[in-house]
């Protein structure tokens, strides 16, 4: 800006540097111009991930509604109280169909958030990307538990190793599934109390809800039974009941007799299995004992009493393999001066009977081989 008087003394008026408005319009159109970018960009990032929710969303309708039909219900409720194993997969569909949208948005987020950065500032995006780096090994190291937790939630669910409803051993919790998410997972016990089980500190998963279970029965019997006899009364009580109609839709296959499982001397024990669906081995094992012992009682075979002994202390470690106290040498004894020691013979001849004369000088030892002393250096000469 500059400034210019008239020639007669009078005030001065500013004249504004063609160049200011040259400098202001061209920053004005630049500044223009990067609210146009961003804004492009936040459009387009809310365009994509409306896009992207919506195909994972049509997908997960998709699979949803082929369950449905498949079960022919309407709801996903009269889906879950169908005896079907389909009622998992909406479960398992929903939940990664959720972890894909969350997904979705904070990488969407994040990628809009960096080019916006890089239109506002370009030359400030390298300590943008460190300081971003700084935050997320600080993140790492102090939230590394949550990561761990939602990496392994991720797989459990995508593998299918875990559901709702499912009799599940976690290690750390035992009984039924309430809720499964990504992070955590509710467990009921047979007290009643809830288990809120986080995924990373889970090690080992067993799962007594899927494919198939198998009800094994151990029936103690009198030393003096007939075998043979209580055998084949036992495979025609577990066909009998296989056979119900009440139980042979929780039966996969026939039953089977393993024989003697064990001999004591008070009782025999044999075995007695059935493959059945995995949910109803309960069940049908508490059915299968109340007919067998009907059966025994109509064969007048009364059942034994069975008695645990639980070793304990040193006697129950001397029983179990690696636990047995080592075995040490007998420590030698030192040779006195002028007198020796009892030695046994070794090898495959026999040792001479002893003379009057030197029956003095063999002794048997108390395992009955015969020992000799050695002699002394005066004794010799």
């Amino acid at each position: 800006m500059r400034y210019f008087s008239d020639s007669g003394g009078g005030a001065t008026a500013p004249v504004i540097d063609p160049g200011v408005w040259t400098a202001i319009l061209t920053w004005l159109g630049e500044a223009g111009v990067n609210l146009l970018k961003i804004a492009g960009i936040i459009v387009g990032a809310f365009i994509v991930s409306w896009v992207l929710r919506l195909v994972i969303r049509r997908i997960v309708n998709r699979i949803v509604s082929g369950a449905k039909s498949k079960a022919n219900v309407d709801d996903t409720q009269a889906l879950e109280r169908s005896p079907l194993a389909a009622m998992r997969l909406v479960q398992r569909t929903r939940t990664l169909g959720s972890i894909l949208q969350n997904i979705v948005n904070v990488a969407i987020v994040t990628i809009a958030i960096l080019l916006t950065f890089n239109v506002l500032a370009p030359s400030a995006l390298g300590s943008f990307a460190l300081l971003s780096a700084a935050i997320g090994a600080g993140l790492g190291f102090g939230a590394q538990n949550i990561v761990k937790d939602v990496l392994n939630g991720i797989f459990i669910v995508a593998e299918d190793q875990v559901g709702i409803g499912d009799v599940v051993d976690l290690g750390l919790a035992t009984g039924i599934v309430e809720y499964v998410s990504v992070r955590i997972t509710h467990v009921r016990d047979v007290n009643g109390t809830l288990w809120y089980v986080r995924h990373g500190e889970i090690t080992r998963i067993g799962n007594m809800s899927q494919g198939w279970s198998r009800v094994i029965i151990d029936l103690a019997l009198p030393v003096d039974v007939e075998i043979d006899q209580v055998e084949k009364t036992m495979l025609a009580t577990a066909k009998n009941l296989a056979k119900d109609p009440k139980w042979r839709t929780r039966v996969i296959e026939q039953p089977e007799v393993w024989g003697l499982e064990s001999i004591t001397g008070d009782a025999l024990v044999i075995r007695l299995v059935m493959k059945t669906r995995a949910n109803a081995k309960d069940d049908v094992a508490r059915e299968l004992r109340m007919r067998l012992k009907r059966a025994m009682d109509e064969m007048g075979v009364t059942l034994p009493s069975m008695n645990t002994v639980v070793l304990a202390g040193l006697e129950g470690a001397q029983r179990v393999r690696g636990a047995n106290p080592p075995r040490t040498r007998p420590t030698p004894v030192a040779t006195a001066d002028g007198k020796g020691i009892w030695k046994p013979k070794r090898g495959g001849k026999a040792a001479p009977a002893p003379t009057a004369s030197g029956g003095a000088d063999a002794a048997t030892s108390p395992d009955g081989s015969t020992m000799t002393p050695k002699k002394t250096d005066e004794e010799s000469s």
